[in-house]
């Protein structure tokens, strides 16, 4: 199995070992995500649904899936009863994150790395990135979080972060956080191939405040030089701002003092 990925798109798998990649952006952590995250419990209902649908309705709702599918994403069922297939997520997190094995210096184009700590260093991914991945029916929201960090080679807590749905209702667009025991796939399955129905989002866990407790001192500190760089970039554009002000009011200046 390979895995690919682009600035907006990647592939992998829960099942099986792939070299690993990553990519940074920057952005800032104190933007906030847009839209209001909705309660909801459907643990319950989706448990009960999977409870309630045959081995023959599992396999007819797999073809209706596959011959809406547009591209080579389809599930498969086995004769285990299980059924495999792609979700893909997308990644909108405003905070870096820690990454393994950096080797220090400088990184790639557009990136703000921390100071190393144990082959560790903290990047931003880049917000709005979609990445592919292969699962089974049988796995949770919770495996499917593990596996996304995994593959980014992520050394931060999984508990930090959640798994989202974006679904679509008449009109309105509503998020609602999963539960780590639900199971993407069998929503995707039931959604259909269509993402603008149905989408799966990760972002951090939505806490009110930022909880800085849950975060070791490195990670602080790195946080803290990132801070340091954003502040001296608005800096350098608002006095570069004042000095374009600046330089045209001279200009002004003179040409009234040469008219007169």
């Amino acid at each position: 199995m390979t895995w690919t990925s682009t600035m907006s798109s990647g592939y992998s798998s829960l099942e099986e070992d792939s070299e690993d990649f990553f990519f940074t952006a920057r952005t800032s952590f104190f933007k906030k995500p847009s839209g209001k995250p909705t309660d909801c419990k459907d643990v319950e209902k989706e448990r009960e649904l999977r409870t309630h649908l045959s081995r023959e309705e599992i396999r007819h709702k797999i073809e209706l899936y596959n011959s809406s599918v547009r591209d080579h994403l389809k599930m498969t069922l086995n004769p285990n009863g299980l059924y495999t297939g792609f979700i893909k997520v997308q990644l909108e997190l405003l905070r870096p994150i820690t990454v393994r094995g950096g080797g220090g210096g400088a990184g790639p184009a557009g990136t703000h790395p921390g100071n190393n700590n144990k082959g560790e260093e903290a990047f931003y991914l880049p917000r709005g990135a979609v990445n592919t991945l292969h699962i089974s029916s049988s796995n949770t929201v919770r495996q499917v979080i593990e596996a996304l960090l995994q593959k980014f080679t992520v050394a931060d807590n999984p508990a930090k972060f959640a798994l989202f749905k974006r679904y679509r209702r008449e009109d309105q667009v509503y998020v609602c956080k999963l539960a780590e025991e639900e199971h993407p796939l069998f929503l995707r399955l039931v959604a259909g191939p269509n993402t603008d129905t149905l989408s799966f989002v990760l972002r951090e866990q939505q806490t009110g405040e930022v909880m800085w407790d849950a975060f070791s001192i490195p990670e602080l500190h790195n946080f803290l030089r990132i801070l340091d760089k954003e502040e001296d970039d608005q800096v350098q554009i608002l006095t570069r701002r004042y000095a374009n002000y600046r330089q045209k009011l001279e200009e002004a200046l003179r040409a009234v003092g040469n008219h007169g």
